[in-house]
């Protein structure tokens, strides 16, 4: 895992060691972040299952704003707090926990929201709802949910605008309803 582009671009992440963590891999960060690069200059970002910071010190190094990480394993904390000590003077925030409390604890809105929980669990349906009940997203946000399978349905107070299939990745993008 690396940093694709921006100021750190080439900065080689620390990583987990096992099967079991499936990190966002480069080629289909590569493709995400093409498509959200006019959102993140300056963005307020939410990584809501942030494992090793994969996604959000993308957007970091890219120039967002702020970024707040979340994770419910320690380890993965571990992980992402040796990666963040790499960095300089950038302005984020991590907490651990479930992603529930996460998002009922957070204040303030965000422009980007990255959901990428573990592909067994369909929690990230549920942050979606979350999210949307909240008004976590930002009016012209973007929140991104990666999952191994299309998604189908509907999440009241989003809509979804596009999604795009890499190998056995799925990313689907929503926005506020109506916009």
């Amino acid at each position: 895992m690396r940093v694709i582009s921006g100021k750190y671009r080439g900065l080689v992440l620390s990583e987990f060691k096992g099967m079991e963590i499936r990190p966002t891999a480069d080629r289909v960060k590569e493709s995400l972040f093409n498509i959200l690069s006019f959102q993140v200059a300056g963005a307020r970002v939410l990584d809501l299952f942030c494992g090793s910071g994969n996604l959000g010190i993308e957007c970091l190094s890219r120039g967002a704003g702020f970024v707040h990480f979340n994770d419910i394993s320690r380890g993965s904390i571990a992980v992402l707090n040796k990666n963040l000590a790499r960095l300089r003077g950038e302005k984020y925030s991590v907490t651990v926990g479930d992603w529930s409390q996460c998002l009922n604890t957070l204040r303030g809105g965000f422009d980007l929201i990255f959901i990428d929980p573990p592909y067994a669990d369909d929690c990230g349906i549920y942050a979606l709802r979350s999210v949307a009940e909240k008004t976590l997203l930002n009016s012209g946000g973007v929140a991104v949910y990666e999952r191994d399978r299309a998604f189908s349905g509907g999440i009241e107070g989003l809509d979804k605008f596009d999604e795009r299939k890499y190998g056995k990745t799925y990313l689907t993008f929503f926005r506020p309803s109506g916009e």
